[in-house]
């Protein structure tokens, strides 16, 4: 049966409405609200992070259809916390022009199989792979082409390390053929790399590109522990990586926020991986910026002109809060406290029920001025290390 219909002329209480209701979408409520803009929003439950700044919250699962056709009735367009979404589903209850970006643009990019196929169409560099199905159908002579280690990763859901792992020898990859029945895994060489960059960006309805500086992300277990902006990059290479993230989203037709990852080292600048949203490593343009990664989706879904984009300040510094053990001696109201009290202190909490060891609670970004990288970095360590007494890393 076809659902779909002509929604175009029925009255809507809100202009957005998301899809998700975790930290992402609570910030881009609070963009939203920054700019008058009504926000409905689609989650579990009243208590997400989303639900205290939405002006309405629909407490259904993101992924039901029924929630999806209520949140559809209620607002004018439609955008998406994540890529965690059933396209088929929502394809069957879409109108012209409310999901934005559009189901068919995000389509080659919900999953880590569709992104290799598309990376691979466009002649962009990224590590050599292989579906699992692929790599057990090679000959002992063609395995000895992929060297120890490797990367194996789940094709669809996989964040923040989950989903991961290293395979450091070849009875160790025999022994995952065994323990798994599923297919949904590729298989990855491994990169040794320098560094990990992150762009963040926007496209607008009419075609129009605007960037975040690139930045370096700091990892701990597979973990953004912290970003620097802007990083340290030459101008080719800054310029190769806007290349590959243009052609990326012109070749979709894409409209909305879209973030890439890349590996940099001895084979160059490699795309790690295609986030279709906002995306941690952009959270520092909130502050440091003169329009947050939030307020470009908003704007643009909004039919609002985006602002072009200018850094506030010479750089900035962002540290993910990861969730700390019942043992911690701090309790969580006095780390937030401390952390105010550092100058400069740009606190963001994200209001979760729960602290669990490694889930997102929170940042906390500061603006640099030092007038020279090496300044920066050297202030940025600094500021770390404050930081990290209060409240360290679980991955330390």
């Amino acid at each position: 049966m076809n659902l779909k219909r002509n929604i175009e002329n029925i009255k809507k209480n809100y202009s957005l409405g998301i899809i998700g209701g975790g930290q992402l979408a609570l910030m881009l409520a609070e963009a939203a609200n920054n700019r008058g803009i009504k926000v409905c929003v689609q989650t579990k439950s009243f208590n997400d992070p989303a639900g205290s700044k939405a002006d309405n919250v629909i407490e259904v699962d993101p992924l039901k259809v029924k929630g999806n056709k209520e949140l559809i009735k209620e607002c004018k367009r439609i955008i998406f916390e994540n890529e965690w979404i059933k396209i088929e589903k929502l394809n069957l209850i879409d109108s012209e022009n409310i999901f934005v970006p559009s189901l068919e643009s995000i389509q080659p990019l919900i999953d880590r199989i569709s992104q290799k196929i598309l990376i691979e169409r466009l002649n962009l560099p990224s590590p050599r792979w292989k579906t699992l199905q692929g790599f057990k159908s090679l000959d002992d002579e063609e395995i000895e082409y992929w060297n120890f280690p490797l990367m194996i990763k789940s094709y669809k859901g996989g964040y923040d390390g989950k989903g991961n792992r290293k395979i450091n020898t070849r009875e160790d990859l025999n022994s995952f053929f065994v323990e798994t029945n599923s297919e949904e895994w590729i298989i990855e060489e491994w990169v040794d790399y320098k560094n990990e960059f992150a762009l963040v960006g926007s496209r607008d309805f009419d075609g129009t590109i605007r960037f975040f500086p690139v930045v370096e992300t700091f990892q701990k277990n597979n973990i953004c522990d912290w970003v620097l902006s802007p990083a340290e990059i030459d101008y080719d290479l800054k310029t190769f990586a806007k290349n590959i993230f243009s052609s990326i989203v012109n070749e979709l037709n894409y409209v909305g926020v879209m973030g890439i990852e890349f590996f940099y080292g001895d084979k160059g600048l490699l795309i790690n991986e295609i986030a279709p949203r906002t995306h941690n490593s952009a959270h520092f343009s909130i502050e440091a910026c003169s329009s947050s990664q939030f307020d470009q989706y908003v704007c643009i879904s909004s039919g609002i002109k985006p602002p072009e984009i200018k850094m506030n300040s010479q750089g900035s510094l962002m540290i993910n809060l990861l969730g700390l053990s019942k043992k911690f001696p701090l309790p969580i109201k006095k780390r937030l406290e401390l952390l105010s009290q550092i100058r400069g202190s740009n606190l963001h909490w994200y209001g979760k029920s729960k602290e669990s060891v490694g889930r997102k609670m929170a940042h906390i970004t500061f603006l640099l001025n030092e007038d020279n990288q090496s300044k920066r970095v050297e202030k940025s360590k600094e500021i770390l290390n404050k930081v990290k007494e209060i409240w360290p890393s679980p991955n330390d």
